[in-house]
């Protein structure tokens, strides 16, 4: 589990194709990495992944075709930078929301607006995805925490203040790139139970 609160910019040093499935080698910038060990998650650019090599500077992560077909990170690249969160310990303060790292699709940057000093982001998701997410809810865009502002059809928006956009990819990303999207996991929990119950 995740909080959504950015710790680090990495840099994608080496994408390795293994077999039919990648490894990444990820420069983790600032993030603090004496305390993750081999076996441990760390979400990149919102994707829980798994350290499988540790060193002083960088790590690695095996990323299978599954995670490649519904995420960004198949579009990676040497040179790429992508948001970095250690996994949540039970000790931590929950600045975000819960975040499991396990990304529902694909969506986009289709606008980018000035709005005093932050910027007003709208997204694009696939129309199975919309409805999962809610005015005042909480979504996760590139492993960021962020509350929706309003929703239109398959399209929401997001306030992003300037602290957001230094500490993040966003300050990278341009109309039209594609983003990682987790919906609040509440609310497929909740889904799933009306469903069930429905079906009683």
């Amino acid at each position: 589990m995740f909080t959504g609160i950015i710790e680090a910019i990495g840099t994608i040093v080496r994408v390795e194709p293994r077999g039919g499935d990648t490894r990444l080698v990820v420069d983790a910038g600032g993030l603090d990495a004496s305390d993750v060990s081999i076996g441990d998650s760390i979400c990149v650019a919102g994707v829980c992944l798994t350290a499988v090599a540790i060193d002083a500077a960088t790590f690695a992560a095996d990323v299978s075709t599954e995670t490649l077909s519904c995420t960004t990170l198949g579009m990676l690249k040497s040179g790429d930078c992508v948001n970095l969160e250690k996994s949540l310990r039970l000790a931590d303060r929950l600045g975000g929301h819960l975040v499991s790292g396990h990304v529902d699709g694909v969506g986009r940057v289709v606008a980018v607006e000035p709005d005093a000093r932050s910027q007003r982001w709208t997204f694009e998701v696939p129309h199975e995805l919309s409805r999962y997410i809610a005015a005042k809810g909480s979504v996760c865009i590139d492993g960021v925490s962020l509350t929706v502002n309003g929703v239109s059809s398959n399209r929401f928006g997001v306030n992003l203040i300037p602290h957001t956009i230094d500490a993040t990819t966003f300050q990278h990303k341009r109309v039209g790139d594609a983003v990682n999207i987790e919906v609040d996991l509440i609310a497929r929990y909740v889904e799933r139970l009306h469903a069930s119950g429905a079906d009683t």
